[in-house]
């Protein structure tokens, strides 16, 4: 099958149903689990720290104006391609890669002239975001260490529709640490990236939702799981005060929050997009959470 332009000739009805990855898959039982929504929030968190690719959200982006409108539309294509058909895949890959075609700029603190596709910056959002999920489900011991690797493995599907050479994904645990530790020294909080984190961290609100609903404090300790969850050395380049935990508490945390979750109903827990997946596979194989 062709990365950069996958058809439905490619594959089979059967297939076509299961999806890119299936209930069979580690990246299923990742994306399903209540501990999904801290692992989305620190990736967006860590992605803010390349300079680059946060000047193409922050100038291309309805980040500032719309918001929520942007985190709704980013959760939609992360589900789509993972629960979504092979067909609903496509046409949200392809919807998505259309944008990035058409976007671009110059980022003044480092002067370079990028365009929003470029793989290189398409391959730190992608390594950010299995990174951050993975750290999740790890520390809730959804994974074991070889299904970590798996996941990891399955992920270079995701990069690979997104316009990213398969040779260039990590595939392994440690090969994504490697590609971290390469590009720290690239990496610094900018005055875009600190806009971008403050909204991430406390974000704007009416007040009738903060004053007669429980949405800020149950932001408010997603946002902390999500930042002590970072490396450190993400949690020392965007110090916050008081919103950082111990690891040891962080995971701690992290568990009762997942068993709190746990106790809702599935329809509260899981998106229509997940929930049209489990039916149509019901068949299949099984999906826990």
């Amino acid at each position: 099958m062709s990365a950069a332009r996958p058809s439905a000739r490619d594959w089979t009805a059967e297939e076509d149903l299961l999806g890119f990855f299936g209930p069979d898959s580690v990246t299923w039982r990742v994306h399903a689990d209540p501990v999904y929504g801290v692992g989305g929030l620190r990736a967006l968190l860590l992605q803010a720290l390349h300079p680059v690719a946060m000047d193409g959200v922050a100038r291309n982006s309805v980040f500032r104006a719309s918001p929520w409108q942007r985190l709704v539309r980013t959760a939609e294509y992360v589900d789509t391609l993972t629960f979504g058909t092979r067909r609903e895949a496509i046409r949200a890959v392809r919807r998505v890669r259309g944008v990035h075609r058409r976007l671009g700029g110059t980022e003044e603190t480092t002067g370079r002239t990028y365009r929003v596709d470029d793989p290189d910056l398409l391959l730190w959002v992608h390594n950010c975001e299995v990174d951050s999920l993975l750290d999740v489900a790890r520390r809730v011991g959804v994974v074991t260490p070889a299904e970590a690797d798996r996941y990891v493995a399955e992920q270079v599907t995701a990069a690979e529709l997104i316009g990213i050479d398969r040779a260039d994904v990590p595939d392994s645990v440690a090969a994504l640490a490697g590609y971290f530790e390469r590009l720290r020294p690239e990496l610094t909080l900018t005055a875009a990236g600190r806009e971008a984190w403050r909204f991430l961290v406390v974000p704007p609100m009416p007040r009738w939702v903060q004053f007669l609903t429980p949405a800020r404090p149950a932001w408010g300790s997603l946002a902390s799981l999500a930042v002590a969850t970072l490396p450190p050395w993400a949690r020392r380049m965007a110090s916050l005060p008081g919103l950082t935990l111990t690891d040891t508490a962080a995971t701690a945390a992290l568990r009762a929050f997942r068993t709190g979750m746990l106790a809702l109903p599935e329809r509260a827990r899981h998106s229509p997009i997940r929930r049209a997946a489990f039916e149509r596979t019901a068949g299949a194989v099984e999906v826990g959470a």
